[in-house]
């Protein structure tokens, strides 16, 4: 993403201008962007036009537009943003508080306007015009039959494609069709890593499975690429990486987050500190339960006693539809690094998201054990 510019006011409000360069950058918008912000962009209109004869003829215009939002769309496989709302600003295309739909575009500018700007939008921007902030990995995992192959990134685990090929079960006497069935699943996924995987920008790419699937596909895979001179694979043999999953589902890449080689290879990525705090988090509510708080009410009563070290919390909260739940979890955010806590915003998209979701998307790991009374004690207590 790159910052054209940035007017923010003392009283919070104001807008900035971005370019979106990559898909990743579209998902930052849509976590960016909410109802009853403004948005100025370019965009396409047919505009009709009537001749003398009384012809009438449609062409397509670029225009720019300010919309004020009331909907928003992402498509996550696509990663494509579609908003919807009524246009604040007249021109000859577009009549005053007429509704049109803007898709932000790659390398197009954009204005986003907002009555207040809080920390958690300001930090995003930050990062997403950080290009040192960027990770680089991709993951097949794999089983007979099935593979799925994804790109993981700070924010977003995204599935770029699934490969299912039906192979013949063995049979005693004739392997045949059997290893014909495999070879074709193998080359299919060897296809998708050249076509998917962009090895000038990917630093790992990792190969998980149960069993030995992923060590036959590793050594099919060299052999084709030296067979039919594949640079690219040849060059780029360091940066695979073979680790064991139990299935070959998208969701056996939570265990690949949290074996050693990778935390070791990724040691510098935001989503290998992620998955270190989600890993430590588990293991703090299986030892130490009073220094392992999830849920919205007992973390900010530990954010009240300054108890807090590390909170950690999904982007979806900051993007419920609902303006005082925003604003509860901002307050929340605000008041733990007011104690110095270590904040880490987890994209819902990621596998590690994916987790603290299942934990209702915020929890906190304690400096020390902290008892809280529950509400008929502190009843009880107020009675007598």
């Amino acid at each position: 993403m790159k910052l054209l510019n940035r007017n923010i006011e003392k009283d919070e409000s104001g807008s900035v201008r971005l370019i979106p360069e990559g898909s990743e950058d579209i998902w930052h918008a849509y976590n960016l962007i909410q109802l009853g912000d403004q948005l100025t962009a370019s965009t396409i209109r047919g505009v009709k036009s009537e001749t003398k004869t009384g012809s009438v003829s449609t062409d397509r215009k670029r225009v720019n537009l300010t919309i004020s939002i009331e909907d928003v769309f992402f498509d996550t496989y696509a990663c494509a943003l579609r908003i919807k709302g009524r246009n604040i600003v007249e021109n000859k295309y577009v009549a005053f508080g007429q509704y049109h739909t803007l898709d932000l575009e790659l390398n197009q500018p954009f204005t986003l306007s907002k009555p207040q700007w809080d920390l958690i939008s300001l930090k995003r921007i930050e990062d997403a015009c950080d290009i040192t902030k960027q990770a680089d990995v991709a993951a097949v995992t794999m089983q007979e039959g099935l593979a799925v192959i994804c790109l993981l990134t700070q924010y977003m685990t995204v599935v770029r494609q699934r490969i299912e090929v039906p192979i013949p079960r063995k049979r005693r006497g004739s392997t045949t069709n059997y290893e014909k069935g495999v070879l074709r699943f193998y080359d299919q996924i060897y296809r998708a890593i050249k076509q998917h995987v962009d090895f000038d920008v990917v630093k790992v790419v990792i190969l998980g499975s149960p069993g030995f699937v992923r060590e036959q596909f590793f050594d099919f895979m060299m052999a084709q690429a030296v067979k039919t001179e594949d640079r690219f694979i040849i060059e780029n043999k360091s940066k695979f990486l073979l680790v064991h999953t139990s299935s070959g589902h998208k969701g056996a890449l939570e265990e690949v987050m949290r074996d050693p080689q990778i935390k070791a290879r990724l040691a510098d990525t935001k989503s290998a500190e992620e998955a270190r705090a989600i890993d430590k988090f588990y293991q703090m509510l299986n030892d130490n339960p009073d220094r392992a708080f999830y849920g919205y009410e007992d973390v900010s009563k530990a954010a009240e006693h300054g108890a807090i070290g590390t909170l950690m919390v999904t982007d979806e909260l900051f993007r419920a539809a609902d303006v005082p739940t925003r604003k509860k979890y901002i307050q929340l955010v605000e008041d733990s690094q007011a104690s110095n806590a270590n904040v880490l915003v987890f994209s819902s998209l990621h596998v590690s998201g994916e987790r603290l979701n299942q934990l209702t998307g915020v929890a906190a790991l304690l400096n020390f054990p902290l008892v809280l009374e529950s509400d008929e004690e502190s009843e009880s207590a107020s009675e007598n």
